[in-house]
Order: C-alpha cells, then structure tokens, then sequence
C-alpha cells in the first residue's frame, strides 16, 4: 500500500511545470504600510511620509519589500499557491526563500496578486520538500514587483 506521503509525492509531480490561476488582488494601504514600519522598525519616509516620498526616488509612497514577501505569502494558498488538498498532510512550515528579486516598487494604493507554479518536490524523511516559483503583479503594470521560490516542507 502507498503512503500518504507518496501518494502526495505522485500527485504533486503531476503538477511541475503547471502556473496556477492567479490570486485575488489586494489592495496595498498606506495604514498597511505605517502597521509594517512599526512591527520592523524600518520607518524610512519613502514608506510612510507620503508627502515627502513624492520628492524621493519613486514619487510617491511604496510598500517595503519585505511587506510585499509577507503578503506574497498570506493571499490564498500563500507561498503554496494552487496546492491541491493532500490527504494525510499535517502542517505546511515556510523553510526559506530562493532567488528573491523585486525588479518593481509597489506603490501605497496599488492592487497586488500572486502567481505561482511548482518547481520541484522531493522526498525529506516524512516531509516533502516543494519549491514554488511565485510572481507578483501589479495591477495596471508590465513589470512584477517581486519574483520568488518559496521552499515549503510539508509534514505527513
């Protein structure tokens, strides 16, 4: 008899290669914004003093990075966007990031969503090991504001 862990191995590499439906957008607000400054400590005036942001570098306030990598991770399926339902699965724990770049800012008021697509999923004693690559877009731009692999240990 095959184990969950194995049955959830064959079923996930059926889906390599496979870009899930995008997610929902999200509005990134500028109290979002003030809330991440204060819980990191990072109160640069390009994130939190809009007035002044629009003589800075981008014109306007933006989000920090690190916010749009959180969110990234909490819009629906987070960091495990489009994973089917896995029977036996107990928890899903982030491991870490690979290859983060955020070729674009995300600007106060912009509507963000996450793409993603399964990279590779190998068998880690009883856990699975799958590397997500996931984009952000930004509503209305060419550019993504954040291009990533999540790493995701899935205990069975």
């Amino acid at each position: 008899m095959t184990s969950a862990l194995e049955q959830a191995h064959a079923t996930l590499t059926e889906r390599l290669g496979i870009a899930n439906a995008p997610t929902d957008w999200f509005e990134i607000t500028q109290d979002r914004v003030n809330q991440f400054a204060e819980a990191t400590l990072d109160r640069q005036f390009i994130h939190v003093d809009p007035e002044r942001a629009k003589s800075g570098p981008f014109g306007r306030a933006i989000a920090h990075g690190q916010l749009t990598m959180s969110i990234m991770s909490f819009l629906p399926g987070g960091a495990g966007v489009g994973l089917p339902a896995l029977p036996g699965m107990k928890a899903g724990i982030n491991y870490g990031w690979n290859k983060v770049r955020f070729p674009s800012p995300v600007a106060v008021g912009a509507h963000i969503r996450t793409i993603g697509k399964l990279k590779s999923v190998e068998i880690k004693g009883n856990m699975l090991e799958i590397v997500n690559e996931l984009t952000v877009e930004v509503q209305g731009q060419d550019k993504p504001a954040c291009v990533a692999e999540s790493v995701l240990r899935l205990a069975f």
